[in-house]
């Protein structure tokens, strides 16, 4: 019986969206994604069981803000989650392979048709050095949420899986780990240095991933080091308009939400209910006009961690 469970789990990871049929899902798995150039690239992802949390934040808790409530009782289903933020070292091979040659679009209208014929859509050249000194090792920095979302869908093409952005309510019940503190399971700041960079260890830099304590369910970064896109749209109305099972965010709108804090933030901001959105000065390093919708120049806080949704169906 373990030989055919074991064999029925292997199936699981090997191909096709990760799924669960008559079996409990795997906890945990290895992707391994192979550039053109034949380079094997891994990176781990973890079952976050589903259940319910509070999300938001209460009235009282320090450093709150008022898009963080009103804070509502949300379901989430099981979903898998990267252990890390994306690397530099993913991040580059996904951009290796389909930067575009160097030219300029002269209206968002005229990339959205592009976008229809591609199956991963093009990221213009990066303005400067994709890296910004750092190795490989540290999270990717300064791409748009246009281009997180291109570089999910590149390793979806890459494994046959599906993976994606979480949506903010994922987010937030991942980094919440079953904690209701301001940072999960603790409102110590001692245990905070432990668990992130930000403004009062970082140096004023990002770090490499996966070099402080993971959360209860084995996450690395999630507070610190750089701000994390989310799926979702901002509203500083989502949670009262938004559902309570599963919410996705508004339908529409002109910005996106990232998460987590980074690498300058005070403490106040690692909180697991702390929200933020871009906002101009996210683009100020571009000189091109009009901005770029692919980067965001300079900006070294900003980045991004992949989810992948546990199915009823096996791969096809």
């Amino acid at each position: 019986m373990k030989t055919v469970v074991h064999a029925l789990m292997m199936v699981v990871v090997m191909t096709g969206t990760v799924w669960a049929a008559d079996a409990e899902p795997v906890k945990k798995y290895t992707e391994t994604v192979t550039t053109k150039r034949g380079k094997e690239l891994t990176f781990d992802m973890v079952l976050i069981p589903g259940g319910q949390f509070e999300m938001g934040s209460p009235a009282d808790e320090p450093g709150r803000k008022d898009h963080e409530g009103p804070q509502k009782t949300v379901k989430i289903d099981s979903f898998y989650l990267c252990t890390t933020e994306t690397t530099l070292e993913l991040f580059n091979a996904y951009y290796r392979e389909n930067a575009t040659p160097k030219r300029k679009f002269f209206a968002n209208e005229a990339q959205k048709k592009q976008a229809e014929v591609d199956a991963v859509t093009k990221p213009t050249p990066v303005y400067g050095d994709l890296t910004m000194g750092f190795p490989y090792t540290n999270p990717a920095m300064g791409m748009s949420w246009k281009n997180a979302e291109a570089a999910c869908k590149w390793l979806s093409e890459k494994t046959g899986k599906t993976y994606r952005l979480p949506t903010e309510a994922e987010w937030e019940y991942a980094c919440r780990a079953g904690g209701k503190k301001s940072f999960g399971d603790t409102d110590d700041a001692a245990e905070v240095k432990d668990m992130a960079w930000f403004k009062d260890n970082s140096n004023k830099e990002p770090h490499e991933v996966a070099t402080k304590k993971p959360n209860a369910f084995g996450l690395y970064d999630m507070l610190g080091n750089v701000r994390e896109w989310v799926q979702d749209y901002y509203s500083p109305t989502a949670y009262k308009d938004g559902s309570d099972a599963n919410p996705a965010g508004p339908k529409e709108g002109t910005v996106h939400v990232a998460r987590g804090g980074d690498h300058s933030s005070p403490i106040e901001e690692l909180r697991c209910a702390d929200r933020t959105f871009q906002e101009p000065f996210w683009q100020s390093g571009d000189p091109q006009l009009p901005k770029s919708i692919w980067w965001l120049p300079h900006m070294d806080f900003i980045g991004f961690r992949v989810a992948c949704s546990v199915t009823a169906e096996p791969p096809k």
